[in-house]
């Protein structure tokens, strides 16, 4: 009995060192302590993942910066520092004054000849990282596209990726330090092209070679930071690898705040935190920036503030896998396998920009490419988008425009007005070839022009190729059960042929799903290019409502839903509606319009 006792106490004792273990942390000094003159040290990691020491003075603060935001001034001196000077990298160093941590590093004069630094105040980062709040945010309803490019993703969203505020100091330009964006893996021609995006948002992207070590899963051995460690936010993990590289501010127990200043500022977020290993100093007579790589992933930051980013070492992200198969016309098979932060902005812009690089670097960017892709979309909650389309052209016009597709139907979905949704996994099989497989219209013929009800019209279809080589299209296409005497239109087209034409017939240039099931249905059957498309259209009476034609309407059917009563919008009246439409699958992209009227005898 006396052991038995005597365990249970040591248990009590255990567990208690170690809760205060966690507990334990840096003593803070409040800002109304922080006095002009007062001198101190810094932490940072200028080499590998040695932690080295600096000097700090304090010049003084600068007050309400922004609504109740405040920043310390402070000369920083070291070795590397008096070389390099405020350097990219160094957002989140801690700063302190006789052992009690004032704040981080987090702003900088650029092309200042001495190493002044803007620090955030320790009380404002502990005071952010307690702003919890849900990750969903409100959508404004959203035109449906079949493509967004990432100029129109920015558009659509310049709120989000305005650029990094300055703010002003006897006249002078103080910024939140640039944070260097490492990129493992990754088309120099296609970073090239999103260089302007990243800068926009305060980001040096940083070619670093292949993929080094995996960053996927959380690393035992690693799961430990300190103050003035360099950690990094992992955007893309697995095959390609991005990460922004900070530093770490502030650490209690498994908790640690870094950056000093936010990286997005998008509030409760779900970002992969790592840890970093830095390889060299890059000094510039702008702004020097530490080389830096992730190494492995050690938890997740939950909060992206104005005063840094909040974390938690042990926790697991949620990230989006994207697997990509690219076989190409040798019969060669490439298989990749990446992951993705979960974010309504950030994972359609990742997607499109990973998938750029990959087929930028695995196929062709100038030259004749054609790209068949074929895949899913999974969603968590059971439903799926199906994808499917044929690309060809040159230069990398097939690459772009697949990227393009992806990133529509994952921005739609993610950014839905009707259920917060999460994205399971994303599959998809890429056939890549060296040509061109275009083919352009060049005449129809019909074995009749005028047919009886029910009776079948025999259509061929003459196209010809982009190296010339003529091919003919039979298809026999049922006639329309329409009073004697009357004409129907038969329309031959391409997608955006198609697309025209309805948009002329429906008065409307946009359209709003009214439903989950809408959208889904909708995007897993958009047009697509290797589709010879065929509509029969009639002059009738119909309406176009909520996205849904509703044609060859009775009086008092149509009557019921224009009334104002039954109708929750108001709808497009038709005189031409579409008795019926028909696909005709090719093994190249079509390209043509033809309109052919048809009589009905009597």
């Amino acid at each position: 009995m006396e052991k038995r006792y005597i365990k249970i106490l040591f248990g009590l004792f255990l567990s208690l060192v170690i809760v205060a273990g966690i507990a334990k942390s840096t003593s803070v000094l409040p800002l109304n302590e922080v006095k002009a003159g007062m001198k101190g040290i810094g932490k940072s990691v200028f080499e590998q993942n040695k932690i080295e020491e600096f000097d700090v003075e304090i010049l003084g603060i600068l007050r309400n910066v922004q609504p109740k935001r405040n920043i310390i001034l402070a000369k920083l001196k070291g070795k590397m520092l008096d070389k390099a000077g405020v350097m990219q990298g160094m957002s989140g160093s801690p700063v302190y004054i006789d052992g009690r941590l004032v704040g981080a590093i987090a702003y900088s004069f650029p092309y200042a000849k001495e190493a002044i630094a803007g620090i955030t105040p320790i009380g404002e980062m502990i005071a952010s990282s307690r702003e919890e709040g849900p990750r969903s945010s409100f959508t404004p309803r959203q035109t449906i596209k079949k493509y967004l490019s990432l100029q129109e993703l920015f558009e659509m969203n310049k709120g989000f990726f305005e650029s990094k505020s300055s703010l002003l100091a006897e006249g002078q330009s103080f910024r939140p330090l640039n944070i260097p964006l490492v990129l493992n893996g990754f088309s120099s021609r296609v970073v090239e092209k999103a260089k302007s995006f990243f800068s926009r948002l305060g980001f040096k992207p940083v070619m670093a070679g292949p993929v080094g070590q995996n960053t996927e899963k959380i690393n035992p051995p690693l799961l430990k930071l300190a103050e003035g460690d360099p950690v990094g936010v992992q955007l893309i993990s697995g095959d390609l690898s991005m990460a922004a590289v900070g530093t770490v501010t502030y650490v209690d127990g498994n908790k640690i705040l870094a950056f000093g200043h936010p990286v997005y500022n998008l509030g409760s977020v779900d970002y992969a935190m790592t840890k970093a290993k830095v390889i060299t100093i890059v000094p510039s007579f702008s702004t020097s920036f530490k080389l830096a790589v992730p190494e492995g992933i050690v938890g997740r930051f939950s909060q992206d503030r104005t005063s840094g980013l909040f974390g938690e070492v042990g926790k697991i992200p949620r990230l989006v896998p994207l697997n990509v198969k690219i076989l190409n016309d040798k019969g060669q098979i490439r298989d990749f396998k990446i992951k993705v932060v979960e974010d309504k902005i950030l994972t359609p812009f990742l997607i499109n920009f990973s998938l750029a690089n990959l087929l930028a670097v695995e196929e062709r960017s100038t030259g004749d490419l054609s790209l068949e892709a074929e895949g899913n979309i999974y969603l968590d909650n059971g439903m799926s988008v199906h994808i499917e389309d044929l690309y060809s052209g040159n230069f990398d016009s097939s690459i772009t425009s697949l990227s393009n597709l992806m990133t529509a139907v994952v921005y739609f979905l993610t950014n839905n007005e009707f259920e917060k949704l999460s994205i399971h996994r994303i599959d998809l099989n890429i056939r890549s070839s060296e040509e061109v497989k275009l083919a352009y219209l060049e005449k129809v013929w019909l074995d009749k022009y005028e047919a009886f009800r029910g009776e079948r019209i025999h259509v061929k279809i003459y196209s010809r190729t982009f190296r010339g080589k003529s091919i003919i299209q039979e298809v026999g296409l049922p006639v329309p059960h329409l009073p004697a005497g009357s004409v129907f239109d038969l329309v031959i087209a391409d997608v955006a042929s198609m697309h025209q034409i309805e948009l002329n017939q429906y008065q409307s240039q946009t359209f709003i799903p009214r439903s989950l099931n809408q959208l889904i249905r909708i995007l897993s059957n958009l047009r697509k290019n290797n589709r010879i498309y065929f509509k029969i259209i009639a002059s009738k009476p119909g309406l176009f409502l909520k996205g849904e034609e509703m044609p060859n309407l009775p009086p008092t059917m149509k009557f019921m839903f224009s009334s104002p009563r039954a109708a929750a919008s108001s709808p497009t009246e038709l005189t031409k509606s579409t008795l019926k439409e028909y696909q005709y699958p090719v093994p190249y992209v079509f390209k043509g319009l033809a309109v052919i009227p048809i009589k009905i005898k009597k």
